[in-house]
């Protein structure tokens, strides 16, 4: 007797995947960028709120019952800001110290990343943990030895002593940020210039550099911002001549008084070059960062 069968073929044959549609998929994007909107707002609101009390007058911006809108617009704070303050000395001071402390960090920080990435050794090895270690150690437990170094040679209150310091302190990071991009860049580039009568040097200067602009960016934005916004030490190595906006900001808070509104016009000016330097170079910093993420 031939068995009946119980499972029938159409039965045992796979079940179609759930595809979602193009609603659904359209609803969930939707949800995801409302609450990546939230979260964004929530976190620039405090820079929102500095911006809009620049623009307060002088006794809307220290009210008791402070507004989160100003009453009324007005460029009283910023007229404040250069009578109180020398903002240009101060900006300038700013500026000079952190590109030309970038770029030496940039520059020496890519030298000894690409000999480290190429070159590979023990002594390498080492000099790459103690680099580490380095980056590692807070800034204020080396603020004391710092000052003593820079004092004793001379430099205290002047922009060599900063560019000198914020060279030191950003060298580190320099040479580990550039390893994972000259890492991704074929070592046949290299054996190329060489063939073409390229010494090492050269071969890096017109082939290597080039090819990790993105690299160099991503690096160059992170020391600039580090320098740029620095406090410890633009308060510790200056005091008048080669004082930075940081500090000069910060004059504005005294025992005695508050000028809130100019020192929140500073704060906003201070913060524009950074941001707009961003803004310029965001391509950059987004395929560097992919970059030296991936390793073949």
């Amino acid at each position: 007797m031939k068995q009946e069968n119980l499972y029938p073929e159409e039965n045992l044959s796979p079940q179609p995947k759930y595809v979602p549609t193009k609603s659904l998929r359209f609803n969930q994007k939707s949800i995801i960028g409302i609450i990546t909107s939230i979260l964004a707002l929530l976190f620039i609101s405090p820079y929102i709120y500095i911006v809009l009390t620049s623009f307060k007058p002088s006794a809307e911006a220290i009210s008791p019952s402070p507004t989160f809108f100003p009453r009324e617009l007005s460029v009283e704070n910023y007229i404040g800001m250069f009578e109180k303050m020398p903002v240009i000395h101060y900006f300038m001071n700013s500026f000079v110290s952190a590109a030309v402390s970038t770029i030496l960090a940039v520059f020496l920080g890519a030298l000894a990343a690409y000999g480290l990435s190429r070159f590979s050794s023990k002594i390498g090895n080492v000099f790459l943990l103690i680099t580490l270690c380095v980056r590692m150690i807070p800034m204020i437990s080396i603020a004391i030895p710092m000052y003593l170094i820079i004092n004793g040679i001379g430099l205290i209150d002047t922009r060599l002593a900063l560019i000198i310091t914020y060279t030191a302190i950003n060298v580190p990071f320099a040479i580990w940020l550039m390893m994972g991009f000259f890492k991704n860049i074929p070592k046949e580039f290299d054996e190329a210039a060489r063939i073409d009568g390229c010494n090492i040097f050269t071969a890096f200067i017109k082939v290597i550099l080039p090819v990790s602009l993105p690299g160099l960016a991503t690096t160059a934005i992170f020391c600039f911002m580090l320098a740029w916004n620095d406090f410890l030490f633009a308060l510790l190595l200056t005091s008048t001549n080669a004082k930075t906006a940081t500090v000069g900001i910060s004059e504005f808070l005294t025992a005695y008084n508050l000028d809130l509104g100019p020192m929140t016009a500073a704060a906003v000016s201070f913060s524009l070059p950074v941001m707009i330097f961003s803004i310029i170079v965001q391509r950059y910093i987004v395929s560097g960062m992919t970059l030296g993420a991936v390793k073949e």
